[in-house]
């Protein structure tokens, strides 16, 4: 122990000393990333081969379902989910996602929360829910950044940068793709761009893709392009595919919402929920197993083959149909690979439909394809360039990038003005965070009411007069003092000034001079709610109460704006490195 001690001052020293310690580490995680997707993918594959006996295929691009027997590992990878919520329950409180803690917690990650968000994640992809790995690829790389910098006591935006490094390097190890996995933590983990934070990101994504490649490894989508010039009416068909895969990813995302406070209501809460999910998708499978898993085998059969438009909005409609359901009822996983199967049915049918109106131009379906998968992703997911990046690391073809990348704005800026969130953001908006972005607004929860508040206030009964008033504080004591009851209960803030005048009888009660009687800040108010009190008020100090009313304090709107303005300072220094 002594030696491991020692050994971590020693980094901590060195890493807080050298930008090119910092890279170094950040490869080492994205090496680690690396492997642990490499493992996951791994688990969830034998899983869907005990289940489905799925060998070489990847479990949605077989034709059907050989015996309906093997649909019942749905409701048994439910029961499984539900084990593990019980274990989860007893730990107490929910797991908290790379997102989060990056957004509130300065990239905190309890190590138990990573194990259980990659154990409910590959068993809901391995029975064959409609949900995906990359939620767990991230999660795993960043908590095992999160850990790694915690045991070395990493500054707070180091520890995030290293987070994001993590995240990135997870998911761009599953694709093959570095950039689009370093732009995946700069947009969706981190939430900034910083000069800072670009090497050590792109070290760590490099890493992950690089021991994948060593491995022999082939990355989850692989997508040929024609090589031709695209002209404008292929950038006219892209803003319209946008403004549709932005109306599919708002739909998608309240849809799930919906469909999960319908299903609570229906079994009163009940923890079995996610077995319910199972049954209710065993038909969706049936049906077509297309609707199964992630989407990785579907989405290549559907652009090798090119079926027609009716089969694609099928599948469509399927698709968005076990998605909903999965996530509803309680499976756990992310909607990334699902919402790039979803966009390439979208951009295929909407490409095949122009070609049938007749309007004397063709579009090809697989550009379409792959604009729409990035469109619709980006309108769940967020990242614009993540998913042009993504693309063209995918197709190495430049001229459709620019195409991409215009279906993807259009998508990220109406989903953001229509909408406001990104999946993830938007399940903890669903949970009570006001979340919007995993920018990092951790700092705030520290500038509470109580943690700012002065405690040497003067306070006075109720039942003073205006003699008692001034005897009790003397002209130049104190600005204001506070009105309180026989217990202490708070009355209101009458301002010293008011009182020391001739005007007033010495004789009369000073309760009528008293102000925001039923204005008061509670402990744990935070700096928002504080601020937005002073504006409301036009207040120049408030009384912060207990449960039972009591004065315990009094903050000025001075000492607050300051110390926000400070924590803001503070926090732009962190974020350019200079902190």
């Amino acid at each position: 122990m002594g030696f491991a001690r020692s050994l971590a001052i020693r980094l901590r020293r060195r890493l807080r000393e050298s930008e090119a310690a910092l890279i170094v580490l950040a490869a080492l995680v994205g090496s680690a990333a690396g492997l642990a997707t490499l493992a996951q993918s791994w688990l969830a594959h034998a899983m869907q081969h005990l289940f489905y006996g799925v060998t070489i295929n990847r479990l949605s691009a077989l034709a059907s379902i050989q015996h309906p027997w093997r649909l019942l590992a749905l409701p048994l990878g439910g029961a499984g989910i539900v084990a593990l919520g019980r274990w989860m329950a007893r730990r107490g409180g929910a797991p908290v996602d790379v997102v989060e803690a990056n957004a509130l917690h300065g990239g905190r990650i309890p190590a138990g929360d990573n194990l259980v968000i990659a154990a409910q994640t590959i068993v809901s992809n391995g029975c064959g829910a409609s949900v995906g790995l990359e939620a767990t690829y991230a999660q795993m790389g960043g908590g095992m950044a999160s850990l790694l910098g915690q045991w070395l006591n990493l500054r707070r935006a180091d520890l995030r940068t290293l987070v994001g490094a993590g995240a990135g390097a997870g998911v761009g190890a599953a694709f093959g793709a570095p950039l689009a996995g370093a732009f995946y933590a700069f947009e969706i983990v981190i939430g900034s761009y910083s000069i800072g934070a670009v090497a050590p990101v792109i070290a760590a994504t490099l890493a992950g893709v690089l021991v994948l490649r060593w491995l022999g490894v082939e990355p989850y989508l692989v997508a040929l392009t024609v090589s031709r010039a695209r002209t404008v009416f292929d950038y006219g068909a892209a803003v319209a595919l946008g403004l549709i895969c932005a109306g599919l990813g708002i739909m998608l995302m309240r849809l799930v919402t919906a469909v999960e406070r319908l299903l609570q209501s229906a079994t009163r809460g009940s923890v079995w929920r996610p077995v319910l999910g199972g049954a209710l998708l065993m038909p969706v499978a049936w049906l077509s197993p297309q609707a199964l898993s992630a989407g990785h085998g579907a989405l290549h059969l559907d652009l090798l083959t090119r079926p027609p438009v009716q089969y694609l909005l099928l599948i469509l409609g399927l698709k968005i149909a076990a998605s909903v359901i999965s996530l509803a009822s309680g499976f756990r996983g992310g909607l990334f690979f699902a919402s790039l199967f979803l966009g390439s049915l979208a951009g295929q049918a909407f490409a095949e439909a122009l070609n049938l109106v007749g309007l004397g131009v063709m579009f090809d379906p697989t550009d379409f394809a792959l604009v729409g998968m990035a469109a619709l992703c980006v309108s769940v997911i967020g990242g614009p360039m993540t998913l042009a990046l993504l693309t063209l690391e995918t197709t190495h073809d430049f001229s459709l990038m620019g195409v991409v990348l215009t279906a993807a704005l259009i998508a990220s800026a109406v989903t953001r003005e229509a909408f406001g969130y990104s999946f993830s953001t938007w399940r903890l908006h669903v949970r009570g965070s006001d979340i919007r972005s995993p920018r990092d607004i951790g700092w705030m929860l520290s500038l509470t009411a109580e943690r700012m508040m002065r405690r040497d206030f003067v306070t006075v009964p109720e039942t003073a007069t205006v003699a008692v008033f001034r005897d009790t504080v003397p002209p130049g004591s104190a600005s204001k003092a506070i009105l309180v009851d026989a217990q202490g209960v708070y009355r209101g803030i009458v301002a010293s000034a008011a009182v020391h005048t001739s005007a007033l009888d010495p004789a009369a009660p000073i309760a009528p001079l008293a102000r925001l009687a039923n204005v008061t800040l509670a402990p744990d108010c935070g700096i928002k709610p504080i601020l937005a009190a002073f504006d409301a008020e036009s207040a120049d100090e408030l009384a912060v109460v207990d449960e039972a009313g009591r004065v315990i304090g009094v903050l000025t709107e001075k000492h607050a704006r300051r110390r926000y303005l400070e924590e803001i300072e503070a926090a732009q220094r962190r974020m350019f490195g200079e902190g």
